[in-house]
């Protein structure tokens, strides 16, 4: 896969442009108070999804596995916490003001300009391709063979953006895109995981397509779903760790672990892990 992002640390810039402490309603964290609770009481609260394999998911057990929650629950050990996991929709946590319902996000949130008006992002910790997926009995050989038709992606993130053609990557160093699909009509979902059972339905039935990440429809796939890839990726995303405004000293510390866990090679291997490839470090991509 071709990236051609710049540095980490360049990728991250626009993270503490929106570190200055404001706050939302009188309802934000204040200076110290998340990092005081979280080193107090020893519970790191994270807000994840349980339907986004590989990135994070419940195993039959209830379990909660995936990249996103090996990152997380490091760097909860890191912070000498326990990890707790909460499953709020996407676009509600990407509203901000959280409250204190939850401490952090990991959840390959990609941090835009808009989403910083409401959320910090401390850390980079990877980046992955956007692709659309089809069914296996579709007979689109390109992309232009998905204008005017039906697609779903999940409401509110950066793919439901791409087809209202209204995406702003800001994060300095990632790759400019076009707009390659006109959507007839754009269905969204509370995951990327249920518009893909409505395209497994089969081709034209509920969708005639779909937009998510890359690894997520591969793991798709993997599963079972009857799936393909269509074409080369759309767009690359760095992914970012997203807390809430209001308290810097918590967003510097989580900078901090993140990066230590680069540096030592911990987020490369959780990478190769579920991926296959490590997918942390511009370096490599």
């Amino acid at each position: 896969m071709k990236f051609g992002f710049k540095t980490v640390a360049a990728a991250a810039a626009l993270t503490f442009a929106a570190i200055a402490g404001t706050t939302i309603a009188g309802e934000s964290a204040q200076a110290g108070e998340v990092l005081d609770r979280v080193m107090a009481k020893k519970k790191l609260v994270m807000a994840t999804d349980p339907a986004y394999p590989p990135q994070s998911f419940q195993d039959e057990d209830g379990n909660y596995k995936g990249f996103d929650i090996d990152v997380g629950q490091e760097i909860a050990k890191r912070l000498g916490a326990e990890l707790e996991f909460v499953a709020p929709a996407w676009d509600i946590i990407t509203a901000g003001n959280w409250g204190g319902r939850w401490d952090i996000s990991v959840g390959s949130m990609t941090p835009t300009a808009e989403r910083a008006k409401v959320l910090v992002f401390p850390a980079v910790y990877y980046y992955t391709p956007a692709s659309f997926a089809v069914h296996q009995d579709s007979k689109a050989s390109s992309h232009a063979d998905l204008n005017g038709k039906k697609i779903g992606v999940c409401g509110g993130c950066t793919y439901d953006s791409y087809l209202q053609k209204n995406l702003m990557i800001d994060a300095e160093g990632a790759p400019p895109f076009e707009y390659v699909v006109d959507a007839g009509e754009i269905r969204t979902y509370e995951t990327d995981t249920n518009a893909f059972d409505d395209l497994r339905l089969g081709d034209g039935v509920r969708l005639d397509a779909a937009l998510s990440a890359l690894p997520t429809i591969q793991e798709a796939i993997k599963s079972g779903y009857p799936l393909k890839v269509m074409g080369d990726p759309v767009f690359y995303e760095p992914l970012s760790v997203a807390v809430d405004k209001g308290d810097a000293e918590f967003a510097a510390k989580l900078s901090e672990t993140v990066e230590a866990m680069r540096k030592d090679g911990t987020l490369g291997k959780l990478s190769e892990k579920w991926y296959g490839i490590d997918l942390t470090s511009a370096k490599t991509m």
